[in-house]
């Protein structure tokens, strides 16, 4: 039996590891990078709080002209704006972790319901504590929840993707980043052109994403793996003792 719970013990890092949805080579990068997304969407709500104007930089990069796409574009910005309304991500996310759960990955499925929920979570609670507006009171835009749910499924598309794959720390990391700057970009060209948001709203939510779902990945495998061990132990009769 001691030999039998050794073996378990052995090759349960490595197990972990290759179930893991935030992949190790990757943990010190993003992590770094989720705390300066962090600081990003920080400084922007100081800067922008209370207002209900478009700043500099978003009188630079789009005149403030609303709605300003036409078709055929225009359907595309629609179709885009529809998979963040409650109704569209809804059925983006119960497919997402249908097919998680199809795949026998429930960390997975555990990670994309957990990550859409906080990135959407977070985008509200600071829309309502930075109070910036668009097109008159009531209207709160920052960050883009739209940008941040968009860029948060890509961003979990990706990780998964680099771990399925085997991708070492450069190739891992070049695709999550592209990966997400290319959802973030789609959609907060959508949202600007549709004059639903500024283009530092679509930033903000962005970075919003990218400072919410790699913790949230890394704390779901923290707490996958404790919950491993724990049945490893049960099942071995090894109790942390005997381990030492």
């Amino acid at each position: 039996m001691d030999r039998l719970a050794g073996a378990d013990l052995e090759v349960g890092p490595a197990q972990c590891a290759a179930r893991a949805v935030l992949p190790p080579s990757l943990r010190a990068w993003l992590g770094r990078i989720a705390a300066f997304a962090a600081l990003v969407v920080a400084v922007l709500g100081v800067r922008y709080a209370g207002h209900g104007e478009p700043g500099r930089v978003d009188r630079w990069i789009v005149p403030p002209t609303a709605d300003s796409v036409r078709p055929p574009w225009r359907h595309v910005a629609l179709a885009l704006d529809f998979l963040g309304e409650p109704a569209g991500s809804a059925m983006v996310i119960v497919a997402c972790v249908a097919g998680c759960l199809l795949l026998r990955r429930p960390r997975a499925a555990a990670l994309v319901a957990a990550g859409t929920g906080l990135t959407v979570g977070t985008t509200t609670l600071l829309k309502h504590v930075v109070g910036r507006t668009i097109h008159g009171p009531g209207n709160l835009s920052y960050p883009s929840g739209h940008t941040a749910f968009f860029t948060a499924l890509a961003l979990m598309a990706a990780l998964l993707a680099t771990g399925r794959l085997g991708l070492g720390r450069a190739a891992g990391t070049s695709l999550v980043l592209g990966a997400a700057l290319a959802a973030g970009a789609a959609m907060g060209w959508a949202e600007v052109r549709l004059g639903a948001h500024y283009p530092t709203d679509a930033l903000g939510g962005w970075c919003t994403a990218l400072a919410v779902i790699p913790p949230t990945a890394w704390l779901i495998d923290r707490l996958a793996d404790r919950t491993a061990g724990q049945r490893v132990e049960r099942m071995t009769g090894a109790g942390p003792r005997e381990r030492r």
